[in-house]
């Protein structure tokens, strides 16, 4: 799983802890979860090699991307703006990191967009039609038609996002099979400060749908979080999706 809109070290340990493949720290003046380069930092420090760290950009300079990348030693970029692939390519190029290429879905062609980006990973988020929300970038809250899915064909590992929590996250599972799910709001008490109950909860039923039979020799190998600084990535629909 991808816990992300961190902004506390300690709902971070406690997402390392209870198995979370990447932490997502998002820095984004504009968002309500935007985590300030210090806390981002202490974060990177503490969980450096023991998880996935991924910083969350909007329609960012890469300047200002490429300093972040080194400041933080981030492994994951997640580009949730308009950048096209030739910037995905370039940012990954010039920080060393893997790149996340999200994107908003609202109909079939927005699935089809996400074809156009060879990134290592695509997330795909909810595109909100609440007032209000229309320029928001993900931590909506929101679901959206996962139906929408079925005939999506890029071999691009898939990040599943928007309203996921303890309640639906059996049900992604099961309809998706996603890579990895993708997790904000559903496990927050306020916008960027986990609820440990709530963050427990999604990991439970995550668990609980999708086990890991103990006596599997070689289990898939990512995202399982104990490899977070290694490049192999498990085939979409995998069982170890954390």
């Amino acid at each position: 799983m991808k816990i992300c809109g961190l902004t506390r070290l300690a709902d971070a340990e406690l997402a390392a802890e209870l198995g979370a493949w990447a932490v997502g720290m998002v820095l984004y003046e504009r968002s309500p979860r935007r985590c300030s380069l210090a806390v981002a930092q202490e974060i990177s420090a503490a969980l450096r090699r023991r998880v996935e760290l991924c910083g969350v950009f909007v329609n960012a300079p890469m300047p200002e991307i490429v300093y972040a990348a080194d400041r933080l030693g981030l492994t994951l970029l997640q580009l949730h703006g308009d950048e096209g692939p030739a910037f995905c390519a370039e940012a990954a190029r010039r920080t060393g990191a893997r790149v996340i290429k999200a994107l908003q879905v609202g109909d079939n062609g927005d699935v089809r967009e996400a074809e156009r980006f060879h990134t290592d990973f695509h997330l795909l988020d909810a595109r909100s039609a609440k007032p209000g929300h229309e320029s928001l970038r993900g931590g909506t809250g929101e679901t959206f038609d996962w139906g929408l899915l079925a005939r999506r064909r890029s071999r691009v590992p898939l990040i599943l996002s928007g309203g996921l929590d303890a309640d639906n996250a059996a049900e992604a599972i099961a309809r998706v099979g996603p890579f990895a799910l993708d997790t904000a709001s559903g496990t927050e008490s306020a916008p960027g400060l986990k609820d440990p109950a709530r963050l427990r909860a999604f990991f439970d039923a995550v668990r609980e749908a999708d086990p890991v039979d103990p006596s599997d020799p070689d289990p898939d190998p990512a995202p399982a979080g104990s490899r977070p600084a290694e490049s192999a990535v498990a085939p979409a629909g995998a069982k170890a999706r954390r």
